[in-house]
């Protein structure tokens, strides 16, 4: 099976797993990390910022993830060397997902409990830190999930918020060689979807994959048939991500709930295109679906393999009848954070000038990353991993 078809294989199979680095998330050497352990995992796609310097990142983890197929294929795992696909994010107005936290440092009282540091899932928020020479939110860290501004005694916090500006990006950010794109929208923006889409159309031909992020809001079935009916016919797959409740599936695991209904209510619409959660996705998540059957049976997967012909360049010509994968944010980040931070930590003990590690160069923690992505991977895949030889 050749690079293209086994994403999309995934999702006719119902087990595509998708990592969301951050639509805002600039933190190059986390970026290329995450997608390193991801995709030796077994990831189907990596979603990144629509930012070159970030894209490139990515690329670069999907390339040593390639050097490195033979070493996870020994330890057990099944990557065969085969890249997700890399997908950018873009919005057509305002989005939680596109905004960054902002404050001034010097306005924070000296006796301030600083609630805001503690609570920062991507611990952007420092002070007085040796290694930043700085105080206040590192911009590049920050994902924009806004936990910080409600809990400041001050209320100094706010967030400063940015929306793609198609002519300026839309080719920039194409010209990169990006697999998919997905569109963040809202019900009520068909006007500002369909400007954006405008400036994509040229390059939608090479696109593998078009996902449609959405949260939930009155008439949300309606204007997601209307979406369809814009951009119809798709030469690619066409993915609706049904975002439950933006960036917190690391809080618990209740928060995957909204993420499901959403899903169900999507799905009851039977649009043309595959389902996908996304939005308080978490380790709760996979076992929900199949408590409710909405994930395909392990045996009943072959549906979509080998012997039926598949186009990768056709999307599903009705929505199936279960959801065809999951995305993972602020979870799948959280969860290999004490991994990087590890990293991070090492870079600034070993030497006194500030020199970046590799994940691939620490080979413990480079198995170790990938194992954690794995226990999440692995919860919608079914295949399972090998004894490992050694």
């Amino acid at each position: 099976m050749t690079d293209l078809f086994v994403p999309l294989q995934s999702l006719k199979q119902g087990n595509w797993f998708k990592l969301i680095c951050g639509a805002s998330f600039q933190h190059l050497p986390a970026v290329r990390n995450l997608t390193l352990a991801y995709t030796l995992a077994g990831a189907d796609c990596i979603d990144v910022a629509a930012d070159p310097a970030v894209i490139a990142a990515a690329q670069v983890g999907l390339q040593v993830a390639k050097t490195l197929a033979k070493d996870a294929q020994k330890r057990g795992f099944d990557y065969k060397g085969n890249s997700p696909f890399l997908m950018v994010s873009l919005n057509d107005g305002e989005d939680p997902h596109f905004r960054k936290a902002e404050f001034n440092a010097t306005e924070c009282p000296k006796d301030c409990p600083r609630p805001c540091e503690r609570i920062c899932p991507a611990q952007a928020i420092v002070f007085d830190s040796i290694k930043e020479d700085f105080s206040g939110v590192v911009s590049e860290k920050c994902y924009g999930c806004g936990r910080c501004i409600p809990i400041c005694p001050y209320s100094i916090i706010y967030t400063a918020s940015y929306v793609t500006t198609p002519g300026a990006i839309a080719p920039l950010v194409m010209s990169t060689g990006v697999d998919a794109v997905e569109i963040h929208t809202q019900v009520g923006r068909l006007a500002e979807f369909q400007r954006l889409w405008q400036a994509i159309l040229p390059w939608a031909d090479r696109l593998k994959v078009l996902a449609i992020s959405c949260p939930d809001g009155e008439g949300i079935t309606d204007y997601l048939r209307t979406v369809y009916d814009l951009i119809a016919p798709l030469k690619s797959a066409l993915i609706w991500q049904t975002d439950g409740r933006s960036m917190s599936g690391d809080i618990g695991d209740g928060t995957t709930i909204a993420a499901v209904k959403l899903g169900q209510k999507v799905l009851a619409a039977k649009l043309p295109g595959y389902v996908q959660l996304a939005g308080g996705t978490n380790s709760y998540t996979v076992a929900k679906l199949k408590a409710m059957g909405l994930l395909k049976e392990a045996e009943g997967q072959g549906a979509g393999g080998r012997g039926e012909e598949f186009s990768p360049h056709l999307p599903a010509k009705s929505s199936p009848a279960s959801i065809s994968g999951v995305a993972y944010g602020s979870y799948a980040r959280v969860l290999l954070s004490p991994i990087l931070e590890k990293l991070e930590n090492k870079e600034v003990t070993n030497t006194n000038v500030k020199a970046t590690i590799r994940l691939e160069e620490d080979e413990v923690l480079l198995w170790q990353a990938v194992e954690l992505a794995y226990s999440l991977v692995s919860q919608i895949k079914s295949r399972q991993r090998r004894e490992s030889e050694h």
